[in-house]
């Protein structure tokens, strides 16, 4: 795909089964479009966040001084909130995993009460009778598909209440009666629902910004401001329910700040830190300190651009 100005524009699809897709592999493919289009007319290469497509950039920008290589915002964005709802990922960091711990038991309580009504048709009728919206099974594939399922969820809470307490509910006896009883007390538990509540009030910042920049609009230049903005959103929204003020410190919190930066730091190169600096509007400051070392390096990308006349 190349994207202007204007509308992205599709250029070619390549059939890569049975391809070890390394870093050459990858390098070849993009350096053939590269010169198809003409490297002069180039600013950057988007590709996602993975081990070897960083490779690939590096072996770029190599061969092509005047362009960049940028790592996807949204992918980064889907990392970062799979990393703190997913909190098997983390069992390596005791501490991230004793914090976070308890966002995936809340997904997976989420995974079973669907898969439970989903995987039978019986279950399933009698919750269409008391829903107008359906259950989400969301591919793991899709960006915040954890966040795009616990919203559906939220929405289907007092349908879900009413079938649990109904009498085609209670009449109906089915070989697993235990799952029965768990997704009824689940249903029914108003704390339960509250943690959905706090899961989505804290990562509402962070979908909000994935939304934002998963558009054909041109964000290069809003990105710092959007992603400190964003970890703001997230602190006062966590400080809101541990009741804390701004000053004092919360463990949760630091987790969930290491995990935005250390995603972040491995994704952002000098290319967001120039389109940052080079608008009025913002200038190159930030409070985060997320506006990085890179700015001593700006007059060297600068010179990069100059090389293209």
């Amino acid at each position: 795909m190349a994207v202007s100005e204007g509308r992205p524009m599709f250029l070619k699809a390549i059939d890569c089964s049975g391809e070890t897709k390394d870093k050459h592999f990858i390098a070849n493919l993009l350096k053939e479009v590269i010169n198809e289009v003409g490297h002069d007319k180039l600013v950057q290469v988007v590709t996602d966040n993975a081990p070897n497509c960083k490779a690939v950039g590096q072996l770029v920008e190599a061969q092509f001084p005047s362009i960049f290589w940028t790592p996807c915002v949204v992918h980064t964005l889907n990392l970062a909130l799979k990393n703190i709802c997913a909190a098997k990922n983390m069992e390596v960091n005791q501490i991230a995993y004793g914090e976070c711990s308890w966002i995936s038991d809340i997904v997976g309580d989420v995974i079973l009460v669907k898969n439970f009504i989903m995987n039978h048709s019986m279950r399933l009728a009698i919750f269409n009778n008391f829903n107008s919206l359906k259950l989400l099974s969301v591919a793991e594939t899709c960006f915040a598909s954890v966040i795009v399922m616990l919203k559906r969820f939220k929405l289907l809470k007092q349908g879900l209440q009413s079938m649990v307490i109904s009498d085609k509910w209670n009449c109906y006896r089915d070989d697993d009666v235990g799952k029965a009883k768990f997704v009824k007390e689940k249903v029914l538990d108003d704390i339960w629902w509250d943690s959905i509540d706090y899961i989505l009030s804290f990562t509402s910042p962070m979908y909000d910004m994935l939304r934002e920049y998963d558009t054909d609009k041109p964000c290069l230049h809003l990105v710092y401001d959007m992603w400190d903005t964003m970890i703001e959103k997230v602190k006062t929204t966590i400080s809101r329910k541990e009741a804390k003020r701004k000053e004092e410190e919360s463990s949760f919190y630091e987790v969930v700040q290491e995990i935005l930066f250390d995603c972040w730091n491995k994704s952002n190169t000098s290319l967001h830190c120039l389109a940052h600096s080079l608008n009025p509007r913002l200038g190159i400051t930030a409070k985060n300190g997320l506006v990085p070392v890179q700015i001593v390096f700006l007059h060297i990308r600068i010179q990069r651009f100059m090389q293209r006349g």
